[in-house]
């Protein structure tokens, strides 16, 4: 009887280690497979949500070209979405909120020119 139960307690002795082993290789493999997940996710190339503002300078004369550019949509925009774009970039870029004047007028100014609001367009007079 005491012979079984010394085989029972050296057995439980011989698990112990095992099963702490087992665990910390699980671990092991399950760091290694988040540091290739994140090495993975950082190198990817990025994604075409990100939108970007036009960044160069301005033209003497506003071109519909360059007015699309400013609000960052396509000369073929809708009315509604030119405003939206225009509400967005304005925004950002609003005096009141520490924004340039100038850019303020650009942005205006783009939005007539895509709503072909612009001075001097097709006006008789």
């Amino acid at each position: 009887m005491q012979q079984q139960s010394r085989d029972l307690s050296n057995a439980s002795e011989m698990v112990a280690p095992l099963i702490t082993g087992i665990a910390v290789a699980a671990v092991a493999y399950a760091g290694r497979s988040g540091i290739r997940a994140w090495q993975a996710f950082k190198a990817r190339p990025p994604t075409a949500r990100i939108r970007r503002f036009y960044d160069g300078g301005f033209q003497p004369a506003m071109s519909r070209r360059e007015a699309a550019l400013i609000l960052g949509v396509r000369e073929s925009t809708p009315a509604e979405k030119v405003r939206e774009a225009h509400r967005r970039v304005m925004v950002a870029n609003h005096p009141d909120a520490g924004g340039s004047h100038y850019l303020a007028s650009k942005i205006n100014e783009a939005k007539d020119m895509m709503l072909r609001r612009n001075k001097g367009g097709s006006s008789a007079f």
